[in-house]
């Protein structure tokens, strides 16, 4: 039988927010300061002023933390790209200048980052429904990004489906130290250039 934790409702009062927001920061903090190994749910809990059994009840495991802070960072670049709209017209070119805004934010955090990822990586069934949002959001704002119309963009959704594998994968790469940047870049770039290319 799944366990259900108070996560999976939506958060209903200004209180429960504030303090799911708490323990998000708090997350994304220590996972700053000493990457994917500092994050325990008992400094998450102190550093968050939340009692231990309140955090699981939000939050099962470290992975369900960290994927939901991935989830709530990818809703600020979200709100960035529609604050500071693109000013290029190709699709390629606007998910491009995307992504690149998406990487100079990771190298200013390399640590949060790779925690990220790592979490997504592991992330196993229990987690299925917090990967599942990440990878809609991830697919959304893609989208958005390359501009195109709701029903070009469903004609082209398996590239997309393509580039969001691409920008997964190289950032994982590229933090783990196995790709340089440029690499990382470039094979964004080949990725992004597919849905100029798609039918």
């Amino acid at each position: 039988m799944t366990t259900q934790h108070q996560d999976a409702a939506p958060v209903r009062t200004a209180r429960q927010r504030e303090r799911r927001r708490r323990i998000l920061d708090s997350t994304a903090q220590l996972a700053s300061a000493g990457g994917f190994d500092a994050v325990q749910m008992r400094e998450v809990a102190e550093s968050s002023q939340v009692a231990l059994g309140t955090l699981y009840r939000y939050f099962p495991s470290k992975i369900h933390l960290l994927v939901a802070v991935l989830h709530d960072q990818l809703e600020q670049l979200h709100a960035t790209l529609r604050e500071r709209p693109l000013e290029e017209h190709d699709p390629a070119d606007r998910l491009v200048r995307t992504l690149r805004r998406a990487f100079r934010a990771h190298r200013r955090d390399p640590r949060l980052a790779e925690a990220m990822m790592r979490a997504l990586l592991f992330a196993d069934r229990s987690v299925q429904r917090e990967v599942v949002a990440v990878t809609r959001l991830t697919t959304a704002l893609l989208i958005d990004a390359s501009g195109l119309p709701a029903e070009e963009a469903d004609r082209r959704l398996s590239a997309i489906r393509v580039i969001r594998h691409t920008w997964h994968s190289t950032l994982l790469s590229w933090l783990s130290g196995h790709s340089t940047l440029a690499e990382a870049q470039a094979d964004i770039e080949t990725a992004c250039g597919l849905v100029s290319r798609a039918p």
